[in-house]
This record gives structure tokens, sequence and C-alpha cells, in this order.
């Protein structure tokens, strides 16, 4: 469980800066990131098997969970943003 764990945290950013270029190079509505974000941490998973000797089932679920996580870890960063620019305004 602990590779499947680490194996997604290292897709996590990879995933989440594949989307973002999609979005911004192909106009990419946003309600498709999610789906996208899924579907590529599968794919990564599937394609990384020189890289790791864990099974094809739990590099799947670590794509997954990685594409899932990179969606939080953009809206993270998208609250942050808008924190911020808030507080520049109040300034």
């Amino acid at each position: 469980m602990n590779e499947i764990l680490v194996f997604a945290t290292i897709i996590s950013p990879i995933v989440t800066g594949i989307v973002e270029a999609v979005k911004r190079g192909l106009q990419l509505d946003a309600k498709f990131a999610p789906l996208l974000a899924i579907v590529l941490g599968a794919i990564i998973g599937i394609l990384a098997y020189p890289f790791t000797d864990i099974g094809l089932m739990e590099r799947l679920w670590a794509g997954i969970f990685g594409g899932l996580g990179s969606m939080g870890l953009y809206d993270l960063g998208k609250q942050v943003n808008e924190i911020q620019k808030q507080k520049r305004q109040l300034k």
C-alpha cells in the first residue's frame, strides 16, 4: 500500500502540469479537467512499468489516485491564489 501512495505522490504534480498545459493550449473547458486528470494518471501509471516493480493493477490504482490528487492540488493552489488576490485588494 505504501508503494501505491508513494507512486501516486510522484504522479500527482506531473498530471497537474499536463492537465494545465492541455487546458491552456487546447482551451479545454475546466469541467473536463478532473476526467482528463484521472485518465492521464491511469495512463501514466500503466506506462511507468520500466521505473517500478509494482504490479499493473497497483500502478493503475496509483495513477487514478494521482489524478484525483492532482485535481485537489490544483484546487488548493487556486484557492490560495484567490485568497492572496483578496488580501492585495484590501491593502
